[in-house]
């Protein structure tokens, strides 16, 4: 199938430059799922396809990419809002604790629709782990729970693969709930399993890192041999919380000395951070994934992002999770990182719209290893876009298109989500996906069957 779009305000966040490509009355054709071509004015004489779209002016621009998910979670929204990190932990996966498989692959269906009918098309997703926690705070539980079946986390992979997102999909790995070989065995089938999957939706597989985390002294070179050992990414949550900080600093010599920082990890949140940290980070290689509203809902703190920029990190941006950002919108993500950024310096241009903007695309399509596929509007990519209408509702005259589009954009002007040039979403939560109905019932049953479990 093809298709050509036609009178568009394309917004293309070109590789290898800091323009955002902006086109005043452009096309894009489509054909068998990825971008085959794009210019200004109209189409070259002769240019045809099965279908044409005319957005009559609206912009075209790439699906946003988070960096950092977890779609499970989109059952769970109000949970421990009084809480920090540890004790929202506490709240959101206490109840998750109950949940069988079955019931966690609708809730990663509810939110990988959740996040499609929002604009976001790829997501870094972090299925639910067994957690084991070291008692940084005190009342706050450590955590004990059992690893839980294969299925349980097989089931998460599944959802977001039937909801039709592209996904790289991250599950943890801890040798405190069994010896070195079933833990390796088992993420090892984990990774089997995203990987027999059509690559166009499940990018890629990761580990969740759980060094902050974990009381076992060894887990960083657990991971690292792990990374090595099934060729995946490794993101950690890490320096995220306000809470123990120095003890939590001691930690990321762990994972420096077993040599994670060039293999690709990504430090999540990376908020507690020192200058001679960030030095480290940057001179080892290692990136970082940046959750601005996350943050701001746990009172965790802001990240020093310009300073990690201008040092050399590459910086993605994520959404985190409904349980922690409430809503999946990317322009609300977008402009917090903006305000949260400019009152911390005092500096508006410690961060500017065109950045933002290539940060919550193409920088996460880049720290997540998955820049060749997504993130941008260039030929021989995947054609993931989204349709936003200023005119509906109006935000009058666009004296500077792209900085309109973060600063004045929101999810009602979103007016169609296209993944592989075919319509997932029509815009206000109209979903093209079959599954759609049932995973909100799902959903909404699921207080009782945690409540009472049968």
């Amino acid at each position: 199938m093809s298709l050509l779009v036609t009178s568009a305000r394309l917004i293309t966040i070109p590789a290898g430059t800091a323009d955002p490509g902006f086109i005043d009355g452009g096309w894009m054709l489509v054909e068998d799922g990825r971008i085959a071509a794009l210019g200004a004015g109209t189409p070259p004489a002769g240019t045809t396809a099965d279908e044409t779209l005319d957005v009559a002016g609206a912009f075209v621009a790439p699906g946003f990419v988070s960096s950092h998910s977890h779609l499970f979670t989109s059952g769970l929204r109000g949970l421990g809002v009084a809480d920090t990190l540890y004790g929202w932990c506490d709240s959101m996966l206490g109840t998750t604790a109950q949940m069988t498989p079955e019931q966690m692959y609708w809730a990663t269906v509810h939110g990988a629709l959740d996040f499609l009918a929002n604009g976001v098309t790829t997501a870094y997703n972090f299925t639910d782990p067994l957690q084991a926690w070291e008692p940084m705070v005190a009342g706050r539980r450590t955590g004990t729970a059992r690893l839980r079946d294969l299925e349980y986390h097989t089931r998460q992979a599944d959802g977001c693969r039937d909801a039709g997102i592209r996904f790289v999909d991250a599950s943890g790995m801890d040798v405190t709930s069994g010896d070195e070989d079933e833990v390796f065995a088992r993420f090892a089938a984990e990774v089997a399993h995203a990987r027999a999957m059509d690559p166009d939706l499940a990018l890629g597989s990761s580990i969740m890192g759980q060094v902050q985390w974990s009381p076992h002294p060894g887990a960083a070179e657990f991971e690292v041999e792990a990374m090595r050992r099934y060729g995946v990414t490794n993101q950690a949550h890490f320096l995220e919380s306000p809470e123990a900080v120095e003890h939590q600093r001691s930690k990321f010599a762990l994972y420096r000395d077993a040599g994670a920082l060039g293999l690709g990890l990504v430090f999540g949140h990376f908020i507690q951070t020192t200058p001679e940290i960030i030095d480290e980070a940057v001179a080892g290689g290692a990136a970082m994934s940046w959750q601005p509203a996350s943050n701001g809902r746990l009172a965790s703190g802001i990240a020093l992002v310009p300073e990690m920029i201008d040092g050399g990190m590459p910086v993605g941006v994520g959404l985190d999770d409904q349980a922690c950002t409430d809503v999946s919108d990317p322009w609300q993500n977008m402009r917090i990182g903006i305000y949260a950024q400019r009152a911390r310096t005092q500096d508006p241009l410690s961060m500017m719209p065109e950045q933002m903007l290539r940060l919550h695309t193409l920088g996460s399509a880049e720290i997540m290893g998955v820049a060749d596929r997504v993130g941008s509007l260039e030929p021989g990519k995947l054609a993931d876009f989204v349709v936003v209408d200023p005119t509906s509702p109006d935000v009058g005259p666009l004296w500077h298109p792209v900085r309109s589009y973060v600063l004045s954009m929101t999810t009602r002007n979103l007016t169609a989500v296209y993944v592989g040039g075919r319509l997932v979403n029509a815009g206000g939560g109209a979903s093209t996906n079959p599954l759609a109905s049932e995973a909100s019932a799902r959903v909404h049953e699921l207080p009782d069957l945690v409540a009472h479990p049968r």
